[in-house]
């Protein structure tokens, strides 16, 4: 029989992966030769990786998706286009989640109008999976975190060492047509996978993020050298002013310097931003990283930088007393603080005082000890002057209706060990709130320039939000007793900041804050200039922060080659297409960097709280469900309250309040309740009600 033969006779069976085939058939070059032959012939189709006959109408049946939720009987697989399907398990033909499949939908759903189908092959196999080791029946196995009921067999011949307990990282070595079929070989031990900075480690392993650079990335980064005198020509040497930084004591990568001085017409700001684009070439291996990376990730007290420490730390970075090159843009405000003009400069600077947040915030508040007023006397008049436009700022702001959501930010305390020993609600002060107004000023007017010289470019975009979204506000308005009306279709920003300012600092405030943060689009990058409904602003783009954000690095070098005076054409030649890009992956970085920062946080609560089992706290319901309900503590520390453990039938009442038995919780209410389990490795944290005398 040809191999073409039993290509065909393998198809007849149900679509095979290539891979398959060749495994299968063996003499890999012979099967891709037929194949490609049958595939010429019309004979058989080949998509996503996947080989299965056209006969039939097969290929018009066959949805190539990716399985994105997996549960204990059942799935969901992902269209590109159109709405998720329903896999049951027995359709699932061993996909994991993360698997790009081929699904052929049923004739006859069991729910009528739902999309239902199984799994006809995996076109895409995922093949590493990150969670904890667990013993059963004398076998290792890996149960993952992204499906913590699944046992994934670990093969006792590639076991790597581990134990039951660890975090670890696994690669799938044989797949079967059921989960129980699968074998998998350990690729990463983490460690204990009680410890929070070990279930971190292997967060980052599975995002694919490393503190480490490639080689030639490193290599490209050690031959940049301090600036120089040559560097300075045709720059605006602004090094005699008294430049200074303000950021949080540990901060290494320092982006952004200022300068600022009064007048009888009103303010002359400088915002001062580190000019990487001067380092990062287009097209070098450091640019192509960068943009691979799109951003750096906080947490804890680590960063994953997007750009080599030679950079990011050094070179790039405004320290004190060093000479830099900056990008600057001066603008001129009125004595309301309205923009009046601006320009770009790319300048030369040093700053005199490395500020620091709690510091600025004590010298203003009067509170400053004589070494602190010491550390500061170079630029002491600039503070009360900044202090003065702020206060014009921020009633242009209130004024034009800027949303202001309260969000409860953690610090996170870490031992010598890495242990989080204790969790701090970060505050907001004075100094802090300063560097974000002038902050926005400088990306409206990067965003305003663009916008005017139809600049190809990247803008952040917040749109208003959606009729969907807005019915689902009104509902949890309406059920807390709020004002629940708009004037139009959707709320104005003006109307949303009324309403946040209407419950901030009362108990249903965190309930409205992130309802109406949900009840919003998600900011994000594109080439055209949609304006920032959040911010209530026409123009807005990230300019400030290049050494840590693609986008920023990516506008900087427009706007680089247009204040050197590159042509209208010139411009869109080299940036239409590029700035179309950056704008979609670092859009998609971004998410990804915060939800990766968000299951790390998570991670280090749970070790905090893992010490205090048992203890009572007090919190407030921050999120109901038909299972229980989440309490947000005031160390920031959230938690889940089962309704099975509540007594009596738990009932979901209008999805703002949990009832059960006699008693009612709903959003924003006060409650105690009692450490009583902490999962690490998932960063999950269980509470039960304490007693009613507690309460």
């Amino acid at each position: 029989m040809s191999i073409r033969s039993k290509i065909l006779r393998e198809l007849e069976k149900k679509p095979r992966r290539l891979g398959e085939l060749k495994s299968m058939l063996g003499n890999d070059k012979k099967v891709q030769r037929a194949v490609e032959e049958l595939v010429e012939s019309g004979r058989v189709q080949y998509k996503n990786g996947a080989c299965f006959l056209t006969r039939g109408g097969l290929a018009d049946a066959a949805l190539p998706c990716r399985l994105v939720k997996l549960g204990e009987n059942f799935a969901f697989a992902s269209q590109a286009d159109g709405p998720d399907i329903f896999i049951p398990g027995r359709g699932l033909n061993g996909a994991m989640p993360g698997d790009g499949v081929l699904v052929k939908l049923f004739d006859k759903p069991k729910v009528a109008g739902s999309l239902e189908g199984e799994v006809l092959t995996v076109t895409e196999p995922r093949d590493t999976f990150v969670g904890v080791v667990v013993a059963e029946k004398g076998k290792l196995f890996l149960s993952p975190d992204d499906c913590p009921f699944l046992r994934l067999q670990i093969k006792k011949s590639a076991a790597g060492g581990v134990r039951p307990g660890d975090k670890a990282a696994v690669e799938l070595l044989e797949r079967g047509s059921d989960y129980a079929d699968h074998r998998a070989g350990v690729a990463m031990r983490f460690g204990s996978a009680e410890k929070a900075r070990q279930c971190v480690r292997a967060l980052l392993y599975a995002a694919g993020r490393s503190r480490q650079f490639p080689d030639k990335v490193k290599a490209e980064a050690r031959t940049i050298a301090e600036p120089g005198p040559a560097d300075f020509k045709k720059r605006l040497d602004l090094r005699a002013e008294p430049i200074f930084t303000i950021d949080s004591a540990e901060t290494k990568d320092i982006d952004d310097a200022i300068s600022i001085s009064a007048s009888a017409d009103g303010w002359q700001l400088g915002v001062h931003i580190a000019d990487v684009s001067h380092y990062v070439r287009a097209g070098s291996a450091l640019d192509k990283e960068a943009l691979e990376r799109g951003t750096s990730v906080y947490f804890a007290d680590s960063v994953i930088p997007m750009l080599p420490r030679q950079l990011s730390n050094g070179v790039c970075s405004l320290n004190e007393g060093v000479d830099r090159l900056a990008f600057s843009c001066i603008i001129q405000l009125d004595k309301t603080g309205a923009i009046q003009n601006f320009r770009f400069e790319k300048t030369v600077i040093r700053s005199r005082v490395k500020g620091v947040y709690s510091e600025i915030n004590a010298l203003l508040a009067g509170a400053a000890d004589e070494a602190l007023v010491e550390k500061y006397a170079p630029v002491a008049s600039q503070l009360p002057v900044m202090a003065q436009l702020y206060q014009r700022l921020a009633a242009a702001r209130k004024a034009r209706g800027c949303i202001d959501i309260e969000t409860d930010e953690a610090k996170l305390v870490l031992d010598e060990e890495g242990r989080c020993v204790e969790l701090e609600k970060r505050q907001r002060g004075l100094s802090e709130r300063m560097i974000e107004e002038f902050m926005l000023l400088a990306n409206q007017c990067a965003a305003k320039l663009a916008r005017i010289h139809k600049l190809p470019f990247v803008y952040r975009v917040h749109e208003s939000p959606n009729a969907e979204k807005t019915e689902r506000l009104r509902d949890l308005l309406h059920l807390a007793g709020l004002n629940a009306s708009f004037k139009g279709d959707a709320p104005t920003v003006a109307e949303l900041a009324a309403l946040l300012d209407a419950t901030r600092g009362k108990p249903l405030e965190r309930a409205v804050h992130m309802g109406v943060l949900r009840s919003m689009a998600k900011a994000c990058y594109e080439p055209v200039p949609k304006g920032h409904f959040g911010l209530a602003l026409r123009d807005y783009a990230h300019f400030t922060s290049p050494i840590r954000r693609y986008p920023d690095l990516a506008i900087h070098r427009i706007l680089s080659d247009y204040c050197a005076g590159v042509s209208a054409r010139e411009l869109e030649s080299r940036y239409i297409a590029f700035a179309a890009e950056a704008s979609e992956r670092s859009s998609a970085a971004e998410v990804a960097a915060m939800q990766l920062e968000r299951s790390a946080d998570s991670c280090y609560k749970a070790e905090y709280m893992a010490t205090h089992l048992n203890e009572t706290f007090a919190g407030r319901v921050s999120g109901v469900s038909r299972h229980g309900f989440f309490v947000e503590l005031d160390n920031t520390a959230e938690g889940f309250v089962s309704a099975d453990t509540l007594g009596g039938e738990p009932e979901l009442v209008e999805g703002f309040s949990l009832r059960a038995g006699r008693r009612r919780w709903q959003l924003g209410e006060q409650v105690f309740v009692k450490a009583v389990a902490a999962n690490v490795a998932l960063g999950r944290v269980d509470f039960e009600l304490a007693d009613a005398a507690a309460e």
